[in-house]
């Protein structure tokens, strides 16, 4: 009995010194000697030399001047790694596919971007005064018409005030929308500025209303749009984006950082695809996959190369960069 007691007590104890001393501190010598950058978590370091994130989890780039990541379901938080789950007989995911083509998608023949037009298309009163655009729009979708509610509460202090000034349900946001509609035909609820304005311009419209626009113009011929500029990955967290998708954004950073530097934009847009090029690779050295750029290692050269810009950059353990 006391022979058996020695030897389990000698295997555990050798089973610990093996399993969490000398195999931990094997592997972290392999590491910190041979592969230093990845086990250290691949952390990119900016200009001034400090760190802005890692190689391995996207971050929200969101200005015209850098190339921007896949969208996230996850809003590039990394401790809440998941994808949307939602079915593709959900018109929440058609809605934000549609959102995210709003002001991006271009005729096909002409490669003009749509934008404009469904501006124009908003703000007409097709309907001869009946109810508006934006009166249907929250009559056969109240879950988005709740959910801009819902997603600022300024939006839902505005939607309170407006219903007590017109006799409404403070909770209910159909009837919100079809009130403003009515009050203001062609226009739409936006802040700007922290200040509540009628708008009938900009992104917000070229977004909630590309999906009413294109149903009501089902034969004009679009360009197809890279996947993963609209679909969300499995994590939530892709670092990359396929290159089709980066040479697609290519003329709206180009364009940006032209203006800024004030340099001719064809001469740029050839200096940013050849750094596309180059940092463009093929999973497992090429042998499967098509070709993909990591998001912040680009946007860092591009700061590196033409300089940064005014910004509020977030904190880097938040994973999102306003830039």
């Amino acid at each position: 009995m006391l022979r058996s007691l020695q030897k389990s007590i000698f295997l555990l104890f050798s089973t610990l010194i093996i399993c969490c001393g000398i195999y931990p501190l094997a592997l972290w010598v392999i590491g910190q000697t041979f592969f230093p950058f990845q086990a250290n978590g691949s952390i990119l370091l900016d200009a001034n030399n400090k760190p802005v994130g890692s190689l391995l989890i996207a971050q929200a780039f969101t200005k015209d001047e850098y190339f921007q990541p896949r969208p996230s379901a996850a809003n590039y938080r990394a401790e809440a790694s998941a994808s949307s789950s939602l079915a593709p007989s959900n018109y929440v995911l058609r809605n934000r596919v549609a959102n995210s083509l709003g002001s991006i998608v271009k005729y096909q023949h002409t490669g003009k971007l749509v934008g404009h037009d469904i501006e124009t298309w908003f703000q007409q009163d097709k309907f001869q005064g009946q109810a508006h655009i934006v009166s249907i729009w929250a009559t056969q979708h109240p879950e988005l018409a709740k959910a801009w509610l819902n997603e600022n509460p300024a939006h839902a202090t505005f939607a309170k005030n407006w219903a007590k000034s017109h006799t409404l349900s403070a909770d209910n946001a159909v009837s919100f929308f079809q009130s403003y509609s009515f009050a203001l035909p062609g226009k739409f609820p936006q802040m700007v500025k922290a200040n509540m304005q009628a708008v009938n311009t900009g992104t917000i419209i070229q977004a909630l209303f590309f999906d009413m626009w294109r149903q009501d113009h089902p034969t004009i011929e679009l360009e197809a749009v890279p996947a993963d500029m609209v679909m969300t990955s499995a994590s939530g967290l892709d670092p990359h984006i396929s290159l089709q998708n980066a040479m697609y954004q290519l003329d709206r950073v180009a364009a940006k950082w032209a203006m800024v530097l004030k340099r001719d934009q064809k001469i740029l847009q050839q200096e940013i695809l050849q750094l596309l090029t180059a940092k463009a690779s093929a999973p497992l050295a090429g042998l499967a996959g098509e070709k993909i750029i990591n998001v912040l290692e680009v946007n860092l050269e591009l700061q590196k190369r033409y300089g940064i810009l005014p910004q509020v950059v977030a904190p880097a353990h938040a994973n999102k960069r306003n830039l």
